[in-house]
């Protein structure tokens, strides 16, 4: 993934110097228990803790040229590192790799970093669902206009908007955990996962001080169906990003204006047109929920491997892998920041309320005309009719309001009063539940609200700003 789109702590999860920091712990801890069990000498296992641990610490740029190097004469990457590991430990290094394949360092290795990258991406969740939780609650009793096709439908909350969507994070919160739990195992079975030359007890000991579970039946590799789920989970978060992203893009549009991303002092929206107030950050996101549900589909093509092992797979995942989870981090923490400084325009969401003229309201009248003796379909055709005489008649001299229409219709006088049409067109209908659905959402009663955030850590740094 390009820096422009990366935080430093995921990226070091993927850097050379951790992958052979991992590469020789699980080298080393095989070996400390062959040399426990009697497979090697136990000097030996000490020898290459004492010499390996040092080097592997102290690795520069050098070292992981000098590996690079290596690896272009015997063109097999984990045998470059034994190499130059086994020039800083001597004798004893003829006793690394003791009835390990190459797939056993390179797929336990992989386990820990998706763990170890998960881990990151359930704190970025973590910061969105607090941000979530905080706006929903501050804006519980918020009205605004809920839409359907893209048209307004009846009232709702703004609050209540914004715990939907933190329930469906809650739930990927939940997938991403069980997706880590199954990812995170250790095979040190060697070639074709027999234990020929090793003992399962070493790959249990090793599996246990890396904090992985074991595998229980490896072909020389682990299964890729673990990646694959893990892939998928990842895809199904971004799809939840891009949901939320695409919902502000929508408020921020000018014809709407409900609620718009945090404007810094000093930023530009367009090189050529001053005015320009740009949801960037949430197109910004929607573009980066793409790339990361493009990545779940070779996930799930490298299930299918030849006999026990090919490496069809490798490639797939020296890629994916870092950039998966490192533009989901990203965006985790740039919709966070976007969440937290979101302006919201509670007035402008009355202005789109009245919009229409009232007939919003159109399915509370229909109800107490039902509740007045007609019939559903007479009560219908009567409220359809005065709202579309609304609603075409708009931005004209001819224009009347829902109420007004309705107040003139004959079929409904003396079947609905003032005092019951006005309970009928009080939006504040639409809030009675919400503190009752909120507190089942968040699981405690709704109410008290954090203290806003601060626009300086909105997000990630980044300058799309076109």
């Amino acid at each position: 993934m390009i820096p422009r789109y990366s935080r430093p702590e995921m990226t070091a999860i993927w850097s050379a110097r951790n992958r052979y920091r991992i590469w020789f712990e699980i080298e080393a801890l095989a070996a400390e228990k062959q040399g426990e069990i009697g497979q090697i000498p136990a000097e030996a296992a000490r020898q290459i803790r004492a010499k390996g641990a040092p080097r592997v610490a102290a690795m520069t740029e050098a070292d992981v040229a000098r590996i690079e190097a290596i690896e272009r004469e015997v063109r097999h990457d984990v045998i470059a590192f034994l190499t130059w590991l086994g020039e800083g430990i001597g004798e004893a290094s003829r006793y690394l790799h003791q009835g390990l394949t190459s797939s056993d360092v390179l797929d336990t290795c992989l386990a820990v970093q998706l763990r170890d990258a998960a881990h990151l991406l359930a704190g970025g969740l973590d910061r969105l669902l607090a941000a979530l939780k905080r706006r929903a609650l501050e804006h519980r009793h918020t009205l605004t206009i809920g839409r359907s096709h893209g048209i307004h439908a009846e009232p709702t909350s703004f609050g209540l908007k914004l715990a939907g969507h933190w329930a469906e994070f809650a739930r990927n919160r939940d997938r991403l955990a069980a997706a880590t739990r199954e990812i995170a195992t250790c095979a040190v079975s060697g070639a074709v996962g027999t234990f020929a030359h090793t003992p399962p007890e070493v790959e249990a000991f090793v599996a246990e001080r890396l904090g992985l579970a074991v595998e229980p039946v490896s072909t020389q590799v682990i299964p890729r169906d673990r990646h694959a789920m893990f892939f998928a989970t990842l895809a199904v978060i971004a799809s939840g990003i891009e949901r939320l992203a695409v919902e502000i893009r929508h408020l921020q549009r000018s014809e709407v204006r409900e609620a718009e991303e945090y404007f810094h002092p000093g930023q530009k929206g367009s090189s050529a047109m001053p005015h320009k107030r740009n949801p960037v950050l949430s197109e910004n996101l929607t573009g980066l929920a793409r790339l990361v549900r493009g990545y779940a589909i070779p996930a799930l093509e490298n299930v299918a491997l030849w006999h026990e092992r090919d490496i069809s797979h490798s490639s797939v995942e020296r890629v994916i892998a870092p950039d998966a989870t490192i533009a989901l981090d990203f965006a985790l923490h740039r919709l966070a920041g976007m969440i937290e400084t979101l302006v919201v325009y509670p007035d402008r969401m009355q202005a789109n309320l009245d919009a229409l003229g009232g007939v919003v309201h159109s399915g509370e009248v229909l109800l107490a005309l039902t509740q007045a003796g007609l019939s559903r379909e007479d009560a219908y055709r009567i409220v359809q009719r005065n709202a579309m005489a609304t609603w075409m008649a708009l931005g004209t001299e001819a224009a009347k309001s829902f109420r007004e229409n309705l107040e003139s219709d004959p079929e409904i006088a003396g079947r609905l009063d003032r005092a019951a049409l006005d309970r009928a067109m009080d939006p504040r209908l639409h809030l009675a539940h919400v503190d009752a659905v909120l507190a089942r959402v968040f699981g405690a009663p709704a109410g008290g609200d954090a203290p806003a955030a601060d626009p300086a850590r909105d997000d990630p740094p980044d300058r799309d700003r076109r």
